[in-house]
């Protein structure tokens, strides 16, 4: 009995570490967080079962799609929204079965790091003037919350955030987020812009309220290229938590498997109404302070996340969090995933003095960031969707890259 309440107690903390992120996302695109708990949690015991609960890993709401949820909850709406993020997670289907036929060699050559990178570096860009606004306190190109006022709670949230990032240790340092998002409310509440009403009305237990997907395959094909950057993000966080455990869950039980059970996930958050999921960092980081390696306390956290989602008033209170505490967390989180697309390219090495590299960073970021539309009919394709498509392309049609390739100093393309 008391190896089951320490196995509960380690999964509430792994939830504690992964709450502030994985409430984030629904909090920003205008899902339903109650889902986002419920995707999480039962996302997380389907990759569990599907891998044998071998590999200690909790699911949450992925950043990457930030960006393409709000635009595709602007252009289509909720439902085709979801059904979107729902075709989404054939993507996470494809690059398993193309591992298990081929290995990772043909994944390195259809998605080497100058593909990545700059596909990375879009999705946290392509939506800074969003961020820049709700931190001014701006949405719908109205000023719902007075100028002054939402400058001061987005320094405040973003403050405390930077600091809790650089300066906090131990278990406090995997929370900024969390911490920004805490600070930020206070300060809301002792300004009198936090609006309670919700909460008091809210029941203490309600069912989720559900949108249906719709069928709408213009979002669906605006959303599957998008999940090609956390796919090999996947990649990533699997083998960095084999090397915390000292397993190799890429063997056993094999990343085909891994991205099965992710994919999976994706499928049931879009179906349900919540962001798709993905592995986090964070408890990463949290696995390697504790050194409790033990599988099944995700599948605690996943619980304790499923139930968390039927609590109706804490949903309220989640739902209250005023425009611009999110624009603070907003300013600094998507510059973030930014700087991560730049990492990929110096981790790489990858050379941007040879043309066909400075090519394809150069036309997906300026048509990335620049918003442009492809337009066939009633077809269109733009942002994440549009460029991945262009890189991977330009990669495949344009030649290697040969040693004397650099453009000489003082020379431009």
């Amino acid at each position: 009995m008391f190896g089951i309440v320490k196995q509960a107690i380690s999964g509430a903390q792994i939830l504690f570490v992964a709450f502030g992120a994985l409430v984030l996302v629904p909090l920003l695109t205008g899902l339903n967080p109650a889902m986002a708990l419920l995707g999480a949690g039962v996302g997380t015991l389907i990759f569990q079962w599907l891998t044998g609960r071998q590999v200690p890993i909790f699911l949450g709401s992925s950043f990457a799609f930030i960006g393409p949820i709000i635009v595709a909850m602007q252009t289509w709406g909720q439902g085709a929204t979801q059904f979107g993020l729902l075709v989404a997670g054939a993507m996470y289907f494809v690059v398993a079965g193309l591992i298990k036929w081929r290995g990772m060699a043909l994944i390195n050559k259809l998605l080497p790091p100058v593909v990545i990178g700059p596909v990375i570096m879009v999705i946290g860009l392509s939506v800074a003037v969003a961020a820049s606004g709700m931190a001014m306190g701006q949405g719908g190109g109205k000023q719902l919350v007075p100028y002054e006022t939402s400058l001061l709670l987005a320094a405040i949230s973003l403050a405390t955030t930077i600091i809790v990032a650089v300066f906090a240790g131990g278990m406090l340092r995997l929370v900024p987020i969390l911490c920004g998002v805490i600070a930020g409310y206070l300060a809301a509440a002792v300004l009198g812009v936090v609006d309670v009403s919700g909460v008091a009305t809210a029941p203490w237990f309600a069912f989720p309220h559900w949108v249906s997907p719709e069928v709408n395959w213009a979002a669906a094909l605006f959303m599957l290229p998008v999940a090609i950057a956390p796919t090999i993000e996947h990649i990533g966080a699997v083998m960095a938590v084999g090397k915390v455990t000292g397993q190799d869950y890429t063997v056993k039980p094999g990343l085909h498997r891994t991205l099965s059970g992710d994919g999976v996930g994706v499928c049931f958050a879009g179906f349900v109404g919540g962001p798709p999921i993905t592995t986090y960092s964070e408890v990463t980081g949290a696995l390697m302070i504790t050194r409790n390696f033990n599988a099944v306390i995700m599948s605690w956290a996943a619980v304790l996340a499923v139930i968390l989602a039927f609590f109706g008033k804490f949903n309220a209170i989640l739902t209250s969090i005023p425009l611009p505490v999110m624009g603070g967390i907003m300013v600094l989180l998507f510059g973030t995933i930014a700087s991560i697309g730049l990492k990929t390219l110096i981790d790489a090495k990858v050379d941007l003095m040879a043309p066909r590299n400075l090519v394809i960073v150069s036309v997906v970021l300026t048509c990335g960031i620049g918003g442009l539309t492809l337009k066939l009919g009633d077809f269109s394709l733009a942002g994440v969707g549009l460029v991945s498509i262009l890189a991977i392309l330009l990669n495949l049609i344009l030649p290697p890259a040969r040693a004397h390739d650099g453009i000489p100093e003082g020379q431009d393309l």
